[in-house]
């Protein structure tokens, strides 16, 4: 509850987004893992902490901009330092903890490079991180790199302190790395101030005793500005859960939404998949989840199904499935850029595959259900965008096209990024110089609304056809063997400079003839559906890569395809790949 005057984001920078917020009773909470209360913190405590960090800070007398990187474990300690910053004009930098982000020296090499090209001056690393982040400074031009403590014993300035401006840096926040190194993305306070604003307005509506509870990470742009930054400029409340321990006890996201009467909780669709699974007969019937209006998915493709699941099997909990709440957003325009109606649940639109493979055409489908699943493609309604943002869908000579033809998604609106931070090239590839954002995924309008089909990387083009992969992964997740999440689909050089379509599944059966016979039947539905050839190949659970964000990475998996095999290997028979059980999986492990 608080009662000051609700304000919906309308401040000049985040430093008085959040003063605003300390006049009244609200603030955050972090649990363990077995959902006991580990630390409160009030607004008003975290604004007088950050501000005490500030003069810190300040002491160093530090260029105005300079970056501070902070290893974005989900604590307290974070959102001191993340706020400090804003007190005191420097530009904090969340970088991943070490989640199965792979082995310690690819952990190593991501924290340093991202030092690196944001050119810190200074990084802090919680104890249980930092001799990762030590061992990623070394050699380089740092100030101060130490846990929290260090820079608590430094001696308070007593210079005046300069939030930052408008025009400033509010952070840079890193995208996920799934196509390539990550990359810095440049946010000024009013750019993030303009996206929280539509989202507090225009797409969760934020009532009067609202709640939110969050287990995403706070390195991820969903994580940070959605639920830390958004709770700050609408003075609302949060329960946080690591990711980490969500990882191991998604249950806990469920009781934490059921003891607090939450009513805002966002999730990509693989955390919606992972509660239903581990869910126990009869277990549902223990929450209470009748309050959750605002039930977030984003971040990644949805597929209609998974969250169908889900509302399954939280049911007798009193689950509303009209409180899902499908959007579209990227880290480049701050977070949000589209919400479909509030209260209205998942729609979606039902395609002819063969039209849009062959045309670029999403014509609707059939309505006399005589159609196989794999002949129609189901996409989820990403509603129409916030206020002030323009949409455009172009074809490949950079020209609008009218509804239900496919294209690029463009992007132009106050929240969008200035730019890459020091990548001039990465950035004129991206941005126009009028401010138009090519976001790289391919989609449609209709009435108003955005439907999303996949990234412009993904598609495949096989025999004259555009065959997209989440086609191919849909239809090897009608198979009970193989769970959403289990499949990965790309294209890759084959023999004669042609491409052949690979799909890599994992897979728990260790039985030859069991594993045979999924191997030929997947072979045969995708050329029986989609009329190509495909190399199917199994290999163990938990091997498909990840981004830092935890999103399956399809470039990764590719690359790590043909690191593997090569050119010769992956021309090898299908029988030794299945009698062997392993072909790309060493590769595509993630220790």
């Amino acid at each position: 509850m608080n009662r000051v005057p609700f304000r919906a984001a309308d401040f000049t920078n985040l430093a008085e987004a959040l003063d605003y917020a300390a006049l009244g009773e609200t603030g955050c909470n972090f649990y363990s893992a077995r959902g006991e209360l580990s630390a409160a913190l009030p607004y008003s405590r975290l604004r007088e902490e950050a501000l005490l960090l500030a003069r810190r800070l300040a002491s160093l007398g530090l260029e105005r901009g300079s970056r501070l990187v902070l290893v974005a474990d989900t604590s307290p300690d974070f959102l001191r330092f993340f706020f400090a910053c804003q007190y005191v004009g420097l530009v904090p930098v969340p970088v991943p903890v070490h989640v199965s982000l792979g082995s310690h020296n690819a952990y190593v090499q991501l924290l340093r490079g991202m030092l690196q090209s944001s050119a810190a001056a200074l990084a802090m690393s919680p104890a249980g991180f930092l001799e990762y982040l030590k061992e990623a400074a070394q050699g380089l031009d740092l100030r101060l790199v130490g846990e929290p403590s260090l820079f608590d014993d430094l001696p308070e300035s007593t210079a005046e302190l300069v939030p930052s401006g408008p025009g400033e840096l509010a952070y840079l926040q890193y995208t996920s790395g799934s196509t390539r190194f990550p990359r810095g993305v440049a946010i000024t306070q009013e750019s993030v101030l303009s996206n929280l604003a539509g989202i507090i307005r225009h797409g969760v509506k934020l009532r009067h005793g609202d709640r939110a509870v969050s287990w995403l990470p706070f390195y991820h742009d969903m994580g940070l500005v959605g639920l830390v930054l958004t709770p700050v400029a609408g003075q609302l409340s949060v329960d946080y859960l690591a990711t980490r321990d969500f990882a191991m006890r998604p249950r806990q996201w469920l009781s934490l939404l059921s003891r607090s009467k939450a009513t805002i909780s966002f999730s990509p669709p693989f955390g919606f998949e992972l509660c239903a699974r581990r869910l126990r007969p009869g277990e549902a019937a223990d929450y209470d989840l009748s309050a959750w209006r605002v039930a977030g998915v984003g971040a990644e493709m949805i597929h209609p199904e998974v969250l169908q699941r889900f509302a399954e099997a939280v049911a007798p909990s009193g689950f509303d499935p009209g409180a899902f709440l499908p959007c579209y957003g990227m880290a480049e325009c701050a977070l949000a850029v589209s919400f479909s109606p509030l209260g209205t649940g998942v729609s979606v639109d039902r395609v002819d595959s063969e039209r849009l493979a062959v045309e670029g055409k999403a014509v609707p489908a059939s309505s006399d259900g005589e159609a196989s699943p794999a002949r129609v493609s189901t996409f989820v309604n990403c509603g129409a965008p916030i206020p002030d943002f323009e949409v455009e869908v172009r074809d490949e000579n950079g020209q609008p096209v009218g509804d239900r033809t496919t294209g690029t998604v463009f992007l132009r609106g106050p929240s969008v990024m200035s730019g890459y931070f020091r990548d001039p090239e990465s950035t004129s590839a991206t941005l126009s110089a009028d401010g138009w954002l090519n976001t790289g995924d391919i989609g449609y309008r209709a009435d108003g609304s955005l439907f999303l089909t996949g990234r412009s990387k993904d598609l495949m083009i096989v025999n004259g056809r555009n065959v997209w992969p989440q086609d191919l992964e849909y239809l090897a997740h009608q198979q009970p063997e193989v769970r959403p999440g289990d499949c990965l689909a790309f294209s890759v050089p084959w023999s004669d400079e042609e491409e052949r379509v690979v799909m890599v599944v994992q897979n728990r059966d260790t039985d030859p003839a069991v594993r045979a016979d999924l191997v030929k039947r997947l072979e045969g539905l995708v050329r029986s559906e989609f009329g190509i050839e495909c190399h199917v190949e199994l290999v163990p659970p938990q091997t498909l890569p990840r981004t830092s964000s935890g999103k399956l990475s399809r470039s990764k998996a590719r690359q790590n395809f043909i690191d593997s095999r090569g050119q010769q290997a992956a021309g090898a028979s299908r029988t030794e790949s299945v009698k062997a059980g392993e072909g790309a999986a060493g590769a595509l492990r993630v220790a």
